[in-house]
């Protein structure tokens, strides 16, 4: 598909949804539920007072923390996994267990350990995070040909070049994917948890506009500007996966 067939495609069906929307709501004469026109509104409001920049600054720190401390622990642990059986043997049906517990279900624990404020959001980030990365960068190890290892221990290579010329190129790739699923998962949470445990960030924004007269211009505005950075985010590590470093490979 050409590059201008990709974005007609989504603007045509965009525009024909916001279309609609706005007849749906003229339709059933809402007060309460906006139009698109009343959500632009509300959503220039609240930049203008920079109230927006400052919750989503909160949720992306959130997020980033998070994220970056699942990274640090779980590439490190899957490779590890991926090279030791021993260690996969262990360590994979524990993390096959917690894997499938919701994010959502750690909160009261969460608060119960850190309680109110940036702490728990990021340790729930935490916890979205860390588990499909760890079993995506195992896989990608175990999905190497062995032919490579096999010939980098004939040449007598040690470890450490062996992990950083041989394993970590072929398994980043991997590494990526995982990266990409546990990022879109981490800003699902963090928007649940700052529903619940917060006074900053989109998730606080949507419920404080719904307590705070049902301001729904404010929820919707929220709800999309939910997805519009949830997109941004995952174009952003579609773009990381087409990179030269990541797109290497062995040639045959």
């Amino acid at each position: 598909m050409s590059k201008t067939k990709k974005i007609l495609f989504p603007t045509i069906l965009i525009v024909a949804m916001l279309i609609s929307w706005w007849v749906m709501v003229r339709m059933t004469k809402s007060d309460i539920f906006p139009t698109p026109g009343q959500v632009v509104v509300g959503t220039v409001e609240l930049a203008a007072d920079g109230t927006l920049w400052e919750h989503i600054a909160a949720s992306l720190m959130r997020v980033g923390a998070g994220f970056l401390l699942a990274a640090f622990v779980a590439i490190p642990l899957g490779l590890v996994m991926g090279r030791a059986p021993a260690a996969y043997a262990t360590l994979n049906p524990v993390f096959q267990m917690l894997r499938p517990i919701s994010p959502i279900a750690w909160i009261p624990i969460a608060i119960l350990w850190l309680g109110v404020g940036n702490a728990s959001p990021i340790f729930l980030i935490f916890i979205a995070s860390v588990f499909p990365m760890i079993l995506q960068t195992a896989a990608g190890v175990h999905t190497i040909d062995r032919r490579f290892l096999r010939a980098a221990s004939n040449f007598q290579v040690t470890r450490w070049d062996r992990l950083r010329r041989v394993v970590l190129p072929a398994v980043l790739p991997q590494i990526i994917v995982g990266m990409r699923i546990s990022l879109g998962v981490a800003w699902l949470v963090v928007v649940a948890a700052e529903m619940i445990a917060l006074r900053s960030g989109l998730g606080y924004l949507i419920i404080d506009a719904r307590n705070a007269g049902n301001r729904y211009d404010l929820v919707v505005a929220g709800m999309i500007i939910i997805g519009v950075i949830g997109l941004g985010l995952d174009s952003a590590m579609r773009l990381l996966e087409r990179a030269k470093s990541v797109r290497w490979s062995y040639v045959k």
